[in-house]
């Protein structure tokens, strides 16, 4: 069975057995199934097994912390990409894809298909990887954010785990009228071909069930640090490029996806206002925050 799926306006193709049980955890991305004609950008097909090859290790995202996941990058002689992946740091790898140079074709292969967290991780991750990476040249940016709807348009969190993303969020559903939540770990920048900046919905939205398949104007992209009063303060554009580059997803080391975030990146500091919230978890950083970003 195939599905397609339409996240950011880019189509992309899912391949399981029919009677995988895969299927029965992938309510994150019933919002998103299309029935367009559009080529796929990628193709991603399960598989029972994968060959063995001899590869080289080229990235690890090793764990900071323990109970993170872990994500290893492989290359192999003939210029595949070989990703494992486990969803806690001693756990064991519990799946593998195999994908081609460019990204545009994809093979998985899940070791624990009777444990539903394990699987759907496994799932989730190679096509969150497969998204970003393939994305990457294609004025798309898969970003680690909170982001809220307000007025039309779209208001980004950025900031490491645990500095009060998802709060701020919480903070303006709470105290700005008419806001909603689009996504609370995983939204899509898009800068569109009329040159028009765009935040996405997106299948992959962290501890918070929110999958939406909405799009807006980005308004303000704020990146959240905690502080004794609530300021906000406009980053210039270098200050504004640093921020989301830590903030947006890839493999940064490949020259050619580092090429094209670049260009992305610069498409859209050069259009969307970037600021710095120095705040504390009150009502009052979200009147603060909003009155800044307007």
């Amino acid at each position: 069975m195939t599905e397609l799926y339409k996240v950011a306006d880019h189509v992309f193709s899912l391949t399981m057995p029919d009677t995988c049980p895969l299927w029965k955890v992938m309510d994150n991305y019933t919002p998103f199934i299309t029935d367009s004609k559009e080529e796929p950008i990628f193709s991603l097909e399960m598989v029972e097994s994968l060959p063995q090859m001899e590869k080289m290790a080229v990235y690890t995202d090793a764990p900071e912390e323990e109970g993170q996941s872990r994500i290893e990058l492989y290359r192999t002689p003939d210029q595949h990409w070989w990703v494992e992946m486990a969803p806690l740091s001693k756990v064991e790898t519990c799946g593998v894809m195999v994908c081609n140079e460019d990204f545009t074709k994809a093979r998985f292969m899940s070791k624990v298909l009777d444990s539903r967290f394990k699987t759907t991780y496994v799932l989730n991750n190679c096509l969150m990887l497969l998204f970003a990476f393939r994305t990457a040249t294609l004025d798309t940016l898969e970003m680690h954010s909170s982001v809220v709807m307000n007025g039309g348009k779209g208001y980004l969190f950025l900031g490491k785990s645990g500095t009060g993303k998802s709060t701020h969020s919480r903070q303006w559903l709470e105290a700005i009228p008419g806001t909603e939540l689009l996504n609370d770990d995983n939204p899509i920048i898009r800068v569109m071909p009329d040159g028009e900046v765009r935040v996405f919905g997106s299948p992959w939205s962290g501890k918070t069930p929110c999958y939406k398949a909405l799009d807006v104007p980005v308004g303000g992209i704020v990146r959240i640090r905690r502080g004794d009063v609530n300021q906000i303060k406009k980053y210039n554009v270098l200050e504004s490029y640093a921020s989301v580059y830590s903030s947006c997803s890839g493999f940064k080391a490949d020259a050619k996806m580092a090429g094209g975030l670049h260009n992305t990146l610069e498409k859209v500091v050069t259009s969307a206002a970037c600021y710095v919230l120095y705040c504390l978890p009150n009502h009052e950083a979200a009147e603060v925050c909003y009155k800044g970003v307007q």
